[in-house]
């Protein structure tokens, strides 16, 4: 079943490149917006799986509405994907206390978006697995599987 993605960025030229990516990679169906307000719209009454937001743009920028979006009980674990132009450590670092699952920097390829994707969203899944069940999940210490250094 495909992931449904929302996918908010001010400059056509970025949303047309994005947009056409993802569905080149044949299991996303993309809904693109110019701006915040109309992402806080479509997040209200859309069902998606996975949220994609540039940084800089007018009005509602993407930090806002990372915010914005994390407030919704619908969408905590949501995979969010930041892109930016900044790869200042501190708009990184806001992006990510806000909740942001990844950041990509422009100018980035198309696989560098799909591995940013799909690093995302495992993150998001692994965060979905109570703790106990990971440490259970584990054994009882049979852990000594390393890959050998030969």
């Amino acid at each position: 079943m495909p992931i449904r993605v929302l996918l908010v960025e001010d400059s056509a030229a970025m949303r047309s490149f994005v947009g056409s990516v993802l569905e080149a990679a044949g299991n996303y169906i993309v809904d693109e917006v110019k701006d915040g307000f109309d992402a806080l719209r479509l997040v209200a009454r859309a069902d998606h799986q996975l949220v994609i937001t540039d940084i800089n743009m007018p009005d509602i920028n993407g930090l806002e509405l990372i915010h914005a979006i994390r407030k919704q009980a619908r969408h905590s674990r949501t995979p969010l994907v930041v892109i930016t132009t900044n790869d200042r450590d501190r708009d990184v670092e806001r992006a990510l206390k806000l909740g942001a699952s990844a950041v990509l920097t422009k100018p980035f390829t198309g696989e560098d978006l799909l591995e940013t994707v799909a690093r995302a969203c495992a993150t998001e899944r692994d965060r979905d697995v109570p703790p106990a069940t990971r440490a259970d999940a584990g054994g009882t210490g049979g852990e000594g599987g390393e890959e050998g250094s030969g």
